[in-house]
């Protein structure tokens, strides 16, 4: 592979508010994805109102970030009242793309949005050349492929698809057990329709056997504690970065829009200096320093996978054995300035004189420091910082950016 090879992918990264937004453009995104206050697959994250919308496409014009909205619950016929007030929105915000999975909805958005891109999402199922050619034949500027194509089967799309239209694919985070996010578990289990947004994750719940004339008596089912057999792991395809940029992939998207800001942060920096190194030494023999790698396990996480990128995933199966997530790592401070051999910050979480962080600025790998003389906003002397949100100081050699994370290991692991 040589420069001349390959376009330089793009980083999406989700913003589910608009912290996680500012998380996502501070630590190096390329694009955001988010949400309106209806017609998105993430009913959970707080999403954005109309003002909010406008405001969140002029910070991101300001800094050369592209913003995607997601129309792309898969809807009925009530929903369509819902239409024209978001496609409005997104005209007067100045969306750059519309991410659709009905091509009832495409079809409204072209009518009332008709300067804006659609993206036609994961959700729609698109497997194959002869689908992704007539969605671009129809208007669709990029394809987010199915999650459950290998890297061989997405080489062979790009062969046989127009150079103009775009391929997006998954990278990072969740995955799920039903065919492209299409599932009726939750809404059997629960009444939340997965397909419009409300997903109550029932593939996540721990399971047992029960028999009817025996009521309360939980039996397991092959597992020593019970049976995650629809539980799936985590996506890292953070030190496959030659291999998805060989099959043509457009843009690289992480997943997590109902995800807190750290895991934006962090996981953006990741892929920021991945593809960057790759860039400056593209080849099949890129791999990423161990620092980034280390980044994607230092964010709350399931068992890291591939998915199917390298085949069926039949002989490794993609299930993690358990309900809870690796939380290794949790931000203590986020760093308003640095001057005169200190550091000022707001805290997030409690931490104390002598404790060993981590600072995480964009772009750079992470710096350990000690914490000493720590002073409350006051200037007066502190053991602890106990209080949410409280403005502190504390002795530190090395400048720290302002807007740097600062981490601590979780001291119970």
């Amino acid at each position: 592979m040589t420069p001349l090879d390959f376009q330089k992918p793009e980083l999406l990264s989700p913003a589910g508010d608009r912290e996680r937004l500012e998380a996502a453009v501070k630590f190096g995104a390329d694009a955001v994805y988010l949400g309106y206050t209806s017609l998105g697959m993430r009913a959970s994250p707080q999403n954005f109102d109309r003002e909010q919308l406008k405001d969140a496409c002029d910070y991101c014009r300001r800094a050369g970030v592209k913003v995607y909205l997601t129309a792309n619950i898969i809807p009925h016929n009530s929903d369509f009242r819902l239409a024209p007030e978001l496609f409005g929105a997104a005209s007067d915000a100045g969306v750059d793309a519309l991410i659709i999975s009905d091509l009832g909805l495409m079809n409204v958005a072209k009518k009332l949005a008709p300067d804006i891109d659609i993206h036609v999402s994961t959700q729609t199922g698109v497997t194959n050349y002869e689908t992704a050619r007539l969605l671009f034949s129809m208007g669709a500027k990029r394809v987010v492929l199915a999650r459950e194509l290998s890297l061989e089967e997405i080489a062979e799309i790009r062969a046989k698809t127009p150079d103009e239209m775009e391929i997006e694919c998954f990278v990072h985070g969740a995955m799920c057990v039903s065919f492209s996010g299409r599932c009726l578990l939750s809404n059997y289990l629960t009444g939340r329709d997965s397909n419009r947004g409300d997903c109550a994750q029932p593939c996540r719940w721990k399971y047992s056997l029960v028999e009817e004339k025996r009521p309360g008596q939980y039996f397991a089912i092959g597992e020593e504690n019970g049976t995650y057999i629809m539980n799936s792991k985590d996506m890292c395809m953070i030190e496959h970065i030659p291999e998805l940029v060989g099959a043509g992939v457009t843009s690289f998207k992480i997943e997590g829009r109902a995800k807190s800001a750290y895991y934006t942060a962090v996981i953006t920096n990741a892929y920021r200096a991945a593809i960057d190194g790759f860039c400056k030494s593209p080849g099949l023999g890129y791999e990423p320093e161990e620092w980034i790698v280390g980044e994607t396990r230092k964010v709350s996480h399931r068992d890291y996978c591939t998915g199917f990128f390298f085949g069926d995933p039949r002989d490794d199966a993609c299930i993690y054995y358990d309900s809870g997530y690796v939380r290794d790592w949790q931000v203590v401070a986020e760093v308003e300035r640095s001057d005169n051999g200190r550091v000022y910050a707001t805290q997030r979480n409690r931490f104390f004189e002598n404790d060993e962080l981590e600072a995480l600025t964009p772009g750079k790998k992470p710096v350990t420091l000690t914490v000493s003389d720590l002073r409350n906003g006051d200037g007066e002397k502190i053991e602890a910082a106990p209080h949410p949100m409280m403005r502190l100081s504390f002795a530190c050699d090395t400048p720290i950016a302002a807007g740097s994370l600062l981490r601590m290991a979780c001291k119970n692991q």
